[in-house]
């Protein structure tokens, strides 16, 4: 069967589930690779790989496509769902032939209410799904694919699901399908050199953060290795391909989780004499660190979340703050960029712990930070946990474009107030003299830089907006329902 594996176009700027771990639009236009979908379409000859926001693909355009396809693959995200849907019933009405599976964490865990919900969506794949779709686009019946849900006279058929894949070697490299059918050049993510290429070098996340969405609805706590030399022998066919690339990133759950593993691999990295960037954790030792960075690494991205000690316990980070500090020290002292990750309202967050974690922050001075409004997705330990404490509400994880809004309320902390903290974080952070200085002595001696940092200023500056406008609405609010109940 002819198949089009689609990233489908939503909101301006939204990259989607395919890409993306947090799927919301960002504070500044970014473009992570939908790197699952180009697996099974790496083992499909005659198939195609539309990932359509970065290449600005149109709704209008992707239904045209259903035309040329016997067979759609859609990626889908718990906040893009419901427009996914929407455009699955387009292409069926241009093309009623057409067969359509959604593949992605929603589907995952309510498969029953997705395919009682549509007539658009034929069947799901739960979790991992590159040999289900590519067996099935040979001919295979949905019968005999594991993980897969389907109808059957009325009712949802839910196959068994079968192991995880272990040999990550037989995998195709998805970098090849890149080639085929991506543009290289649209995918931007503001701390990495751009162009980039991602790839992975493993599967799964032994850590138990309870908010992490992949490991608990996609690849699982069961952590798979490449071979050190498939790896490096995908870097090098990239090398050789993306000549116009400035960087590989590595986008493993987390890279460098053991450390004979790590320093087996940056052996077989290092003579290619490339830079690179990867994921890390807080535990990661120096005599690690130092190996990637002889092997070429620039940047890592470290997921510290809190600077409040009780609510790192409260997520299962499996790391202390002591662990973030000593790591951050050891990153500086090998010339190791880091962009941290934060995250307002986790389980037990109140205003003391919010300021914690901005104090946190400022001491630790990484390069560049990221602060993201939790979010219990359905599948994940946290979702359970904020319906269990009846704190999760009906409103929208994101606004009108995609942005993140809270949908969860604590006692004394509500929407309005956690999108306010949000922007006192990255204005505290971010205005900083030695942190303004570190921006404009790059925009002063770099011509490309000064272009990036200046559409950058605009997109963060416009979204700052809105969310000022939220956190005032919020408080005009507050009198009206009071008053309202008198």
């Amino acid at each position: 069967m002819r198949t089009l594996f689609l990233n489908p176009p939503s909101f301006e700027g939204f990259d989607g589930g395919a890409s993306s771990r947090w799927p919301a639009s960002r504070e500044i236009e970014s473009y992570w690779y939908p790197v699952w979908l180009c697996y099974p379409a790496g083992m499909l000859p005659d198939s195609k790989v539309v990932d359509a926001p970065p290449h600005k693909i149109s709704i209008e355009q992707t239904v045209e496509m259903a035309k040329q396809f016997e067979l759609l693959v859609l990626y889908t995200s718990t906040p893009g769902f419901h427009v996914d849907v929407k455009m699955a019933e387009m292409m069926k009405d241009v093309n009623p032939k057409l067969q359509v599976a959604f593949v992605g964490p929603p589907v995952t865990t309510e498969p029953d209410k997705t395919l009682l919900g549509t007539k658009a969506i034929d069947f799901v794949v739960r979790r991992e799904f590159d040999y289900q779709i590519a067996d099935y686009a040979k001919g295979k019946p949905l019968d005999e694919l594991p993980g897969v849900s389907y109808r059957k006279n009325g009712h949802v058929i839910n196959n068994p699901e079968g192991p995880a894949i272990e040999n990550l070697d037989e995998l195709p490299w998805v970098t090849k399908v890149y080639k085929r059918d991506l543009d290289i050049t649209r995918y931007n993510v503001p701390f990495l050199l751009n162009p980039f290429v991602s790839l992975y070098t493993s599967r799964g996340c032994p850590a138990l953060c309870t908010f992490c969405l992949w490991p608990q609805t996609h690849s699982g706590h069961r952590w798979r290795l490449r071979s050190s030399d498939d790896v490096a022998n995908e870097v090098r066919y990239a090398l050789e391909q993306f000549p116009q690339m400035k960087e590989v990133f590595f986008d493993d759950d987390t890279f460098n989780y053991r450390k004979e593993r790590t320093i087996e691999l940056c052996k077989k990295l290092k003579p290619l004499n490339f830079t690179w960037s990867c994921t890390s954790r807080v535990t990661t030792d120096y005599d690690t660190l130092k190996a990637m960075k002889d092997a070429g690494c620039r940047l890592l991205i470290v997921g510290y979340e809190s600077g409040d000690p009780q609510i790192l316990k409260n997520i299962k980070k499996g790391a202390t703050v002591d662990m973030a500090e000593r790591f951050t020290a050891n990153c500086k002292k090998l010339g190791l960029v880091v962009h941290g990750d934060f995250i307002i309202g986790l389980p037990g967050e109140t205003r003391d712990s919010i300021r914690k974690t901005i104090d946190f922050a400022k001491k630790l001075d990484t390069e560049t930070i990221q602060v993201s409004i939790a979010h219990p997705y359905p599948g994940t330990e946290f979702y359970d946990y904020v319906k269990k404490n009846n704190l999760i509400t009906i409103d929208s994880m994101t606004d009108d474009t995609g942005h993140q809004l809270p949908n969860i309320i604590y006692p004394g902390l509500d929407r309005g107030e956690l999108v306010d903290w949000v922007e006192k974080f990255y204005g505290e952070y971010f205005f900083r003299p030695r942190v303004v200085w570190r921006i404009v002595r790059k925009a002063v001696f770099n011509g490309d830089e000064r272009r990036r940092l200046t559409k950058e200023a605009k997109e963060y500056m416009a979204l700052r907006s809105k969310r000022r406008k939220f956190v005032a609405d919020h408080k005009a609010a507050k009198p009206a329902a009071a008053h309202s109940g008198d």
